[in-house]
């Protein structure tokens, strides 16, 4: 329009003659064509305010040549895109222009913030985040060309709940670990690894020794700590960090040339090798290239936590003369720490390691007659008065007569009282140990206000500021506990970045109340709690007068046994949804569970017949159950429960074995490590993933142990339920039935193998998980089985030893594992 109006004043459509200014007009602007670092130096919301919002609105002016004709580009941002949380998102845009397109760039403009990776180019990435209902994202692609016009585009991307992301991996004999299609695997920290440097290379013919800088054997419990560029502490990151693994014990035959030697005595050389593969690795990793890891064998924060190790006592037990010895005459420290099989974390950046078996390394046969007291720990623990002691370490005659590393382990009293020989070393034992793996040169710690007992984990609960934290814990045998430990002091949040971290184990970890549960018939539940002067716990007990409140640790099991907790079908690990704080624990099996003995918490007594021949009885397959506490808090006195699922073969009966309806994707026996995936990845947030794993030989002839995913409800979820064992009934509570969507098997190990032990970097997108006693059949000249060796083709040169070791798996999209 260039019309006259009644004033008799030219006016045109705004740009110039109306709302005059000193500023640049937009004709102009457009004419000067400006450089992609006039326009774009603000970035993207420069291409989409400014030339979007200016440049088009800049009509053609007749006096413009005709060299300065343009149209803006042509911008595609793609089809509309369905996804699920934890999925690596693709936009797929494009642009083009007559004259060429100068720049492009993406910017979200709807839905929960993400992160896009590579917002300048035509196919940025992005992990879809948690959702609890569908929801619509929304990225801006805006294009520019040589001359300054710009166009945009809207690609629209709606995110739906997490759901289990991959084709179950079918049960499997073969001697390699099996992961789903997509999935890239790994082998790092195989047994004997070096971990220092000038270290050889591990030979594995039975001749390497030095394992005090070696990886130890039979992988277990393991942990990621991250760590930035500079070396320091970093919780986030996801490419550098610490793996702290668990040591449990060792397949004796495959560390020796020709298998131990056979003896009255024990040789020194053999005896040491074998101490020093047990306990605990730190060991530092890093990403590198194409998403392949490395051990850093130099590393400075390297460090093996072996048997020999020093270690500190701290807690109410400490100086009792209970904790007494020939090392330790004043019951403040010890050595080592054995049979290490979960574990648990702090908020403050520490492991805590469990000692679990330790009772059987012990020796006491031909002991004088000890005290009615001493008599019935012994009994409670499983140290019988004719034990020759694992390994048989105590038999050893050492070079140096003042070396006691291998006499420790004869606990007969021998000398004039505790502190001139080892009668209480097994009292040493039992202890959740608290490891600093940033600072190597620290002492570790055992806590004894944990308890003492077959430690199997010690899993926190939800930290909340002003409340007192808590740690859940297994004590891995056929009639015993599930407990919980609650600090005496209130969680400051300050504290999870305080540089002492020990420090903090003191404040704690050190006071505080140790309860053991009991599981009503009605799906309630109560903490009682292991106080000495409550509940019978006192000096007046007839089964076993407790003399003071250490003792009541040293003898945790007897007092669980005063108070009326419920045995349990061998309490194993112990995980926390990082959401709703529920408690989940694996119960792997129990031979001795009777159908007279069944109960609401352990409700079936059954046989289980094997291909082979021969069948498990009692609880051959095992459940996981879980609890609610009360009101939410970690602070809690009472809980309500139900049973999450039923390990089973998909083949046996519905109505009292396969009470969870188990596919043949989702069968398994005999659970036991367990986690929830972190809260710092998309798999841990508003409905977690839970990893579970199997140490079984009820199912093995069917396939060998196995990992699957769980995406789990809530308490309560199911109903009520009755199940008949023979002539017995039982009412129990049981969780919802899994469904295709819920549950799936995820991996399948090797032959023999337990698989044990599971972490991921932060991130969600690096999945480690450990392989134990891999081929621990058949003899040293002819193992039962190869792996790692036989990874790649499934077979292996006839005579090369197995060996246990950590694999890594990546998604090859990049993706949250599992999702």
């Amino acid at each position: 329009m260039n019309d006259l109006t009644e004033t008799g004043f030219g006016y045109t459509d705004g740009d110039v003659d109306t709302n005059t200014s000193t500023a640049v007009s937009l004709n102009e602007l457009a004419e000067r064509r400006l450089s992609r670092r006039q326009t774009l130096r603000g970035g993207s919301a420069i291409v989409a305010a400014t030339l979007g919002g200016s440049v088009l609105a800049a009509c053609d002016s007749t006096e413009q040549n005709d060299s300065d004709n343009n149209t803006p580009p042509t911008v595609n941002a793609g089809a509309a895109i369905s996804t699920s949380a934890g999925r690596l998102v693709t936009l797929n845009g494009d642009a083009t222009d007559d004259k060429g397109v100068e720049a492009l760039s993406w910017t979200q403009t709807a839905g929960p913030t993400v992160s896009l990776t590579n917002p300048t180019s035509k196919n940025p990435t992005f992990i879809a985040p948690a959702v609890s209902a569908a929801t619509t994202f929304t990225f801006q692609l805006a294009a520019a060309d040589a001359q300054g016009r710009s166009a945009t585009g809207i690609a629209t991307v709606t995110v739906n709940p997490a759901t289990l992301g991959f084709t179950a991996v079918p049960k499997s004999l073969a001697d390699v670990v099996s992961i789903p299609e997509g999935y890239t695997l790994q082998v790092i920290n195989r047994l004997g690894d070096p971990i220092a440097a000038n270290v050889p290379a591990y030979k594995n013919d039975g001749t390497d020794t030095n394992f005090a800088q070696r990886i130890g054997d039979h992988h277990d419990a393991l942990q990621w700590f991250g760590l930035n560029s500079s070396g320091t502490r970093d919780p986030n990151s996801s490419t550098r960090g610490l793996m702290v693994q668990n040591h449990e014990n060792i397949t004796q035959k495959y560390l020796h040339a020709n298998g131990a030697t056979t003896g009255a005595n024990r040789l020194e050389s053999e005896a040491i090798k074998e101490i020093e593969a047990h306990g605990v690795s730190i060991t530092e990793l890093t990403e590198g290239a194409n998403r392949a890891w490395t051990m850093v064998q130099a590393s400075s924060f390297n460090r093996r936590i072996t048997p020999n190790t020093p270690m500190a006592l701290y807690g109410p037990a400490r100086g009792s003369d209970l904790l007494k010895t020939a090392y330790s005459p004043d019951g403040t420290s010890g050595r080592g720490t054995i049979n290490n099989c979960a574990n648990g974390i702090t908020a403050w950046g520490t492991l805590l390691t469990c000692e679990e078996n330790w009772a059987g390394y012990f020796r006491r046969t031909g002991d004088v007659t000890r005290s009615a007291k001493e008599t019935a720990s012994f009994a409670r623990y499983g140290i019988s008065a004719t034990a020759n002691g694992s390994y048989g370490w105590a038999t050893v005659v050492a070079s140096d007569p003042t070396d006691t590393r291998f006499r420790r382990w004869d606990i007969r009293a021998t000398g004039s009282s505790a502190t001139t020989d080892f009668r209480n070393e097994a009292n040493q034992y039992g202890w959740v140990v608290e490891i600093d793996p940033y600072n190597p040169n620290s002492t570790p710690r055992k806590r004894t206000a944990l308890g003492r007992f077959g430690h199997e984990g010690a899993w926190p609960g939800k930290f909340a500021a002003g409340r007192k934290p808590a740690w859940y814990m297994g004590d891995d045998s056929g009639i015993e506990h599930l407990y919980k430990f609650v600090s005496a002091t209130a969680w400051a949040e300050a504290d999870a970045n305080a540089t002492d971290r020990l420090a903090m184990g003191d404040k704690y970890l050190d006071r505080g109340t140790l309860y053991v549960a009991r599981f009503n018939a009605d799906g309630t539940g109560i903490w009682l709690p292991l106080v000495y002067g409550q509940n019978g716990i006192d000096s007046s007990n007839a089964a076993y007068p407790f003399a003071d409140q250490a003792d009541v640790l040293v003898n945790t099991r007897l007092a669980a046994s005063v108070v009326g907790a419920t045995p349990m079908d061998r309490p194993e690990w112990t995980a926390v949804n990082p959401v709703t704080g529920e408690v989940y624990l694996t119960l792997t099996n129990n031979s001795g569970r009777t159908a007279a003995a069944v109960d609401a918490a352990n409700p079936r007594s059954y046989s289980d017949p094997k291909i082979t021949g021969g069948a498990s009885n009692g609880n051959a397959n095992g459940h996981i159950i879980r609890l609610r506490e009360d009101g939410d808090t970690t602070e809690a006195t009472a809980f309500k429960w139900d049973i999450y699922l039923f390990g089973a073969g998909s083949d046996l009966d519905p109505a009292n074995i396969n009470v969870s309806g188990l596919t043949a994707d989702q069968d398994f026996s005999s659970p036991d490590g367990m986690a929830f995936a972190r809260s710092t990845s998309v798999a841990g947030q508003v409905k977690p993933l839970l990893w579970f794993q199997t140490d079984d030989g009820a199912y093995t002839d069917v396939t060998n142990c196995m990992m699957l995913a769980a995406l789990p409800g809530s308490v309560g979820d199911g109903g009520a339920r009755t199940i008949t064992s023979g002539t017995r009934t039982q009412a129990t509570r049981v969780g919802a039935a899994p469904t295709a969507a819920t549950l799936k098997r995820f991996l399948v190990g090797p032959k023999d193998c337990e698989i044990t032990g599971l972490d991921t970097t932060p991130d969600g997108r690096t999945l480690f998980v450990g392989i134990q006693h891999p081929g621990d059949g058949g003899t040293v000249a002819a193992p039962s089985g190869h792996w790692p060796y036989s990874q790649a083709t499934g077979t292996a040169d006839a005579s090369v030893r197995p060996r246990s070791a950590t694999v890594v798996i990546t998604k090859n999209d990049g993706g949250v594992i599992g999702l």
